[in-house]
């Protein structure tokens, strides 16, 4: 993964507060006639102690996306723009950002799709600490996915299954963790609520260790107790974000739910089990 922060001239201080707008006083001259037209794209420059929005030109060829609009402002403007980035090919995950308010890839986001004349607005991902400019820390991620309970194979279990269980767990494993369902998720980004809810992602990844057809492990607990599967009330703007297409509500987290809810609330089988004096000790 690579983390462009080269060195360049120092930035101007900014104060702490609301975004503002600033143009870059080094913005390129319009083009001549005749030559490549131009996309006015308003990136938000600072670090954890401010920041605002500052306007740059930038001279837009055919099948740009805005990726490329960021490094031609590294290139021809601002050296010390910082912003994560790898494959430019939508398979890394690394150059996520929000575009227009909308989370997305910026290699996966065409400059074509916008409004001729309108400004195009790239600001870091909300929901994660700003460490310089488009870069955030996402390292939270990484300490969730620690807490999941990993693959355990049954006892004496055969190692074969049906093409059915393999199709159903494959759509899990595209998952290219961008994190953009953890920054659209509004339990992570308007509720704040990282030390009690898992997220989309990590809830798919739950899904693809619970689903494997030979997996033993139990970890209806950890989705109730640790990874705050209840806090999530299925309004898809995970899976409408997802670069790969993912199903994640319905094929993922629904899924989930209704596990914990068979487990812990499902007055019938309770009801049964105590008449049967059988004690499921995991609730």
């Amino acid at each position: 993964m690579s983390e462009t922060v080269p060195a360049g001239p120092a930035t101007t201080p900014m104060a702490p507060g609301p975004a503002s707008t600033a143009t870059a006083a080094t913005a390129p001259p319009a083009p001549a006639p005749g030559a490549a037209t131009e996309v006015l794209l308003r990136v938000q420059r600072g670090d954890a102690n401010g920041g605002q929005l500052v306007d740059y030109r930038v001279p837009v060829e055919p099948g740009m996306v805005v990726l490329d609009a960021i490094h031609w402002i590294q290139a021809h403007v601002a050296p010390d723009l910082a912003v994560r980035w790898n494959c430019k090919a939508a398979k890394c995950g690394s150059c996520s950002a929000e575009v227009n308010g909308r989370p997305t890839l910026m290699c996966k986001t065409r400059l074509d799709r916008f409004a001729p004349g309108h400004p195009i607005e790239v600001r870091p991902m909300k929901t994660f600490p700003i460490i310089k400019d488009l870069v955030t820390d996402v390292s939270w991620n990484f300490e969730v996915n620690k807490r999941i309970p990993p693959f355990q194979p049954r006892e004496g279990a055969t190692w074969r299954w049906k093409q059915s269980d393999i199709d159903r767990v494959q759509e899990f494993r595209k998952c290219i963790e961008c994190f953009l369902c953890q920054d659209v998720c509004h339990v992570l980004r308007q509720h704040e609520l990282k030390h009690q809810f898992a997220g989309p992602r990590f809830l798919v990844r739950t899904a693809a260790l619970e689903m494997h057809p030979i997996d033993g492990a139990d970890r209806i607990r950890f989705l109730r107790e640790h990874a705050g599967i209840a806090l999530c009330n299925i309004t898809k703007c995970c899976t409408e974000v997802c670069p790969e297409d993912i199903h994640i509500t319905d094929n993922a987290i629904i899924p989930l739910k209704e596990r914990v809810v068979d487990r812990h609330y499902d007055f019938v089988r309770l009801f049964w089990n105590r008449i049967r004096g059988v004690r499921d000790d995991r609730i």
